[in-house]
């Protein structure tokens, strides 16, 4: 259990961040696994702007986005 004052705010901020987290990598996840399913153009644009946000927000590495949009829009290609 926090003590302090500032120990107490830190948990709550914490939680919140984590939830927010969570979802923003929630919709990197379906957005990713929409664009391997069904490979289109909108799909695969839904799928950059999510990683585009997760790189932005530090969620997600910057490499690792690269490595998933590569690897998917090599399959549009096809």
């Amino acid at each position: 259990m926090p003590i302090t004052k500032s120990a107490i705010k830190k948990e709550r901020v914490d939680k919140r961040r984590t939830l927010q987290n969570m979802a923003a990598r929630g919709r990197v996840e379906t957005t990713v696994k929409d664009a391997r399913e069904k490979p289109g153009v909108e799909t695969l644009k839904s799928m950059y702007s999510a990683l585009d946000r997760a790189v932005k927000h530090n969620l997600i590495a910057k490499r690792r986005a690269a490595r998933l949009k590569s690897r998917i829009s090599k399959t549009l290609k096809k």
